[in-house]
């Protein structure tokens, strides 16, 4: 018996069979199917996948055999690596000089005596195993079995180099979600801080007013009107950043409670006061939801809210549809208002993008508003889209799922 000479790349090899990830993983179905393939097309009782480590071979998968692992100094594959772009055979171990006295070609019952393995190299060159076909007896393969085998080791290769991309992108995913969430409580604890100073400002400015008024000119005055509209701006803006973090730690969406929507709607226009100026149509057809009631208010208060802010005109006008189709539900909030332009439209779900340069009341947007709804919209299984005509009327479509699963106490 000849052992295996040890490739000259041994070192780059080994690290790269470390940064597959692979070795004493669980069995997979799509290795499986290639070796069972390569048996079937050669003829042989045994195909296996195998991985050479420093000391052992190790099969990611065996057909045909109980085995899991050999002793590198033993493998027939061991030699094939040596040559990676060649399909290795050895017809008869018995008659080679290399694996006459071998311990796997002098087994009683399942001697290794015909075998053929292609090396499973990757682009650097590196022969990380082989895929192999085993027979307990003298064989040959013709030409077409052989170029069969060649290309069922490509694909082998080319999963190998999948499940490298996937392990990578899910190291990405890992980092991603950890500074995320580093971000979110960074912003969570600055907001919290910043409230209570903003509050004081704000009540000092009236403090201010009131009791100074007398010793203030107008100008004075309006440096207090300043001050508190810039505090007033920004709490809102840090109590938005809030509700765009918060809604990742929101109850689970698939939750539903059971509710009208005439009765949420209802709700929601008392919580903005709604003046005489201002027209709400509800839904023809008063209809019995089944969602996360938490979120869908969430979503409606920030597109009702955009509607009445948004707008130019006169008297405003707000249409909100809503009916159900094969367990989702289909929503429109519509308006009369100053409209999106063309090239803004498809930026608007953005953080921080802002479609129009100051509301209704002469204040500026954040842009983090509609983020928010079309994060809670996408978690509910559904999706936003708008339509508008700059001036005359805008219009925000949105679908969510039906959920039957009742929120727990």
């Amino acid at each position: 018996m000849i052992k295996p000479e040890i490739p000259k790349n041994e070192t780059f090899r080994l690290q790269a069979l470390k940064e597959l990830n692979i070795l004493d993983s669980k069995a997979e179905q799509e290795f499986d199917d290639l070796a069972s393939l390569a048996s079937y097309i050669c003829e042989t009782p045994v195909s296996l996948i195998t991985f050479l480590e420093e000391k052992r071979q190790w099969f990611k998968s065996h057909i045909g055999t109980d085995l899991c692992e050999t002793d590198r100094d033993i493998s027939f594959c061991g030699h094939a690596i040596n040559h990676p772009q060649e399909l290795m055979i050895v017809e008869d171990a018995t008659k080679d000089e290399r694996f006459a006295d071998n311990p796997l070609t002098t087994l009683k019952d399942t001697p290794v005596i015909f075998y053929a393995g292609m090396p499973l190299t990757d682009k650097k060159g590196n022969a990380l195993g082989t895929l192999c076909i085993i027979d307990h007896k003298p064989k040959s393969l013709s030409d077409i079995q052989k170029q069969k085998l060649k290309t069922i080791a490509n694909q082998v290769v080319k999963l190998l180099e999948l499940r490298l991309r996937n392990n990578k992108l899910k190291t990405i995913e890992k980092e991603l979600r950890a500074k995320n969430e580093l971000l979110k409580n960074f912003a969570g604890v600055v907001s919290h801080d910043m409230k209570m100073p903003l509050t004081n400002m704000i009540v000092t400015a009236d403090i201010l007013k009131e009791k100074y008024s007398e010793q203030l000119d107008e100008k004075g005055k309006q440096y207090l009107k300043y001050l508190k509209q810039s505090s007033f701006t920004l709490s809102d803006y840090i109590t938005k950043i809030l509700t765009h973090y918060e809604s990742d730690k929101f109850d689970d969406l698939e939750e539903s409670e059971t509710f009208d929507i005439h009765h949420l709607l209802e709700e929601i226009v008392d919580l903005f006061n709604i003046r005489e100026d201002c027209e709400i149509n509800f839904p023809e057809q008063n209809i019995e939801l089944h969602c996360n009631r938490v979120a869908l208010e969430q979503i409606l208060l920030n597109l009702i809210g955009n509607s009445l802010k948004y707008n130019d005109k006169e008297k405003i006008v707000i249409d909100v549809e809503c009916y159900l189709h094969q367990d989702v539900y289909y929503f429109t909030v519509s308006d009369n208002g100053m409209g999106i332009p063309e090239h803004k439209q498809k930026e608007i779900f953005e953080l921080f993008s802002t479609v129009a340069e100051i509301d209704r009341n002469g204040n500026k947007g954040n842009g983090i508003g509609l983020s928010t709804v079309k994060k809670l919209i996408n978690k509910m299984g559904g999706d936003i889209k708008v339509t508008s005509t700059l001036g005359e009327k805008t219009s925000f479509s949105f679908s969510i799922k039906k959920n039957t699963v009742k929120k727990t106490a």
